[in-house]
């Protein structure tokens, strides 16, 4: 039986976002929760919590000021910190955010994202002895409509979707293949964001829109596995698991409100993870999830209840991301949205711990976990048969 991918079922989210809003401003979440500064207290702490495996990221435009020039001050210590801590982690190499001398919608942006990640990746070869694992490009999906529908974020434009979503995509692929070019064990998952959309209408040309939206939560993975516009250069091997983000508000009625929770129209997630599951024909796992304020908790014993169902069905379902593990400053207002499993730090680093979600992890993920390799268990004798 192959080995968990993971090195723990729950794994914790470090927010990394890196963006330019519509009003100019850069974003630095990894610099807003003092993760930059405190990351090896950080890594100690969640590895103390029994969150072993992490998603967090680099932030290229630190990186990389000069052009072709790498400054590696804003990585290292991070790298450094969770080797320390025995961490694994799935670095994102693009959260948002890139270097500002760059053209977007230029060839440029390809090739220079793609000598990036090499260098990176090179980097975390040689100073780490285990596997590599990379999320290039986060929410290809929801960046194409924040920042090329709706121009709230970079590249800001309004109306150009499909071309940010092809842009991302083409550097997603590019990525890979120079990465694989100085790590060919390297492997890559995604973050792209779980929905489910339906009609409140009778009209058939509505309940149509609807499910036309729903389908297109696909695309940006079709395009990169190949199964869609093939031209740009998309492969199979470009995705070895698939990476959902599900939240609160992730299913609503088309051209309305959020569906709640418990509402007849409300899918339940396992059957979502199911669906996407089956389409790409990979393990998966919840790259990001969580609530705000007192319904961390809550939340958390559905989601976990849904993947213990989807994992009932057959899905090899890997893991859940708490995301994000670190309570942040929001991205419009800065104010403090408290979703996460650690506190704000205080002036040594410290951290507290909010107690209900710790306690819903600890009764629920060691047998959610046992199911799972029980699981994967009856998957490989029965492969084995066949």
């Amino acid at each position: 039986m192959a080995e968990p991918l993971f090195q723990s079922f729950l794994l914790a989210g470090f927010e990394c976002s890196s963006h330019r809003r519509a009003d100019g401003r850069r974003l630095d979440l990894l610099s807003a929760t003092g993760h930059d500064r405190w990351a090896a207290s950080d890594y100690r702490h969640i590895s103390e919590l029994g969150l072993r495996t992490a998603r967090d990221g680099l932030r290229w435009h630190l990186v990389e000021r000069i052009p072709g020039h790498y400054d590696w001050s804003s990585f290292l210590p991070m790298l450094d910190a969770a080797e320390e801590a025995g961490v694994q982690v799935i670095w994102d190499l693009c959260h948002y955010g890139w270097p500002d001398d760059i053209d977007f919608w230029s060839p440029a942006f390809v090739d220079r994202f793609a000598r990036f990640a090499a260098a990176a990746a090179g980097l975390v070869r040689d100073r780490s002895g285990r596997p590599a694992w990379y999320c290039p490009i986060n929410e290809i999906s929801f960046w194409a409509w924040a920042g090329g529908d709706q121009g709230r974020i970079n590249p800001c434009a309004f109306g150009r979707g499909a071309e940010v979503k092809r842009q991302l995509v083409r550097a997603w692929i590019a990525a890979v293949d120079a990465i694989r070019e100085v790590d060919p064990s390297a492997r890559f998952t995604s973050a792209e964001p779980l929905i489910h959309v339906t009609s409140g209408s009778q009209d058939p040309q509505h309940i149509y829109q609807a499910e036309e939206y729903r389908l297109f939560q696909y695309e940006a993975l079709d395009m990169v596995t190949g199964r869609r516009e093939p031209e740009l250069g998309g492969r199979p091997d470009c995705l070895n698991l698939l990476g959902l983000n599900f939240y609160p508000d992730n299913q609503w009625y088309f051209d309305g409100p959020p569906i709640p929770l418990g509402h007849h129209a409300y899918r339940p997630l396992g059957d979502m993870i199911a669906d996407a599951a089956r389409r790409f024909g990979v393990p998966v796992f919840l790259a990001e999830t969580g609530a705000e304020g007192s319904a961390r908790a809550s939340w958390l014993h559905y989601v976990l209840e849904e993947v213990a169902h989807a994992v009932e069905a057959g899905v090899p379902v890997e893991g859940v991301c708490l995301y994000p593990v670190l309570d942040y400053p929001g991205w419009d207002n800065d104010r403090m949205c408290q979703v996460g499993l650690l506190s704000t730090a205080d002036a040594e680093g410290r951290r507290d711990v909010h107690g209900r979600l710790l306690r819903e992890m600890e009764r629920q993920v060691p047998g959610l976990k046992q199911q799972r390799d029980a699981a994967r268990r009856h998957f490989a004798h029965e492969g084995a048969r066949s």
